[in-house]
């Protein structure tokens, strides 16, 4: 499996580039680490102190986006595969069930995020 850093992807951005538009991540594809697709990034979160890409928000499950969940994912968990055209995680979809539940504050609420990142297994993107 060939894989390299969102930052490299080429299916998207002229060659040598080393940025990538928000809109180009959006709509692609995750898959697990079996190759089962789980579903499409809908969103990216961007941490205003920094600048840097924290989260992927993943819809997942329901039938034609009726029915489906989001989960922000850190962003550390993703990586992208060019073969597929999408990004590969290590997570199951058994994992994403298992989350920490995400309200409507989750944004700015630090509890959820630190427990979000430690059910990940990543270290909080503000330390």
């Amino acid at each position: 499996m060939q894989t390299t850093s969102f930052a490299q992807q080429t299916s998207t951005m002229p060659k040598g580039a080393a940025l990538i538009s928000g809109k180009s991540i959006q709509g692609t594809r995750v898959y697990s680490p079996a190759g089962d697709e789980l579903g499409h990034i809908d969103d990216v979160m961007i941490d205003t102190a920094t600048g840097r890409t924290v989260y992927g928000v993943l819809q997942f499950g329901g039938f034609l986006g009726i029915g489906s969940d989001h989960h922000a994912i850190p962003f550390a968990k993703l990586t992208y595969d060019a073969a597929r055209d999408g990004y590969v995680t290590d997570l199951t979809k058994e994992q994403l069930e298992a989350a920490p539940k995400q309200e409507e504050t989750w944004r700015n609420d630090r509890d959820w995020q630190k427990r979000s990142h430690e059910h990940y297994g990543v270290a909080p993107y503000w330390m």
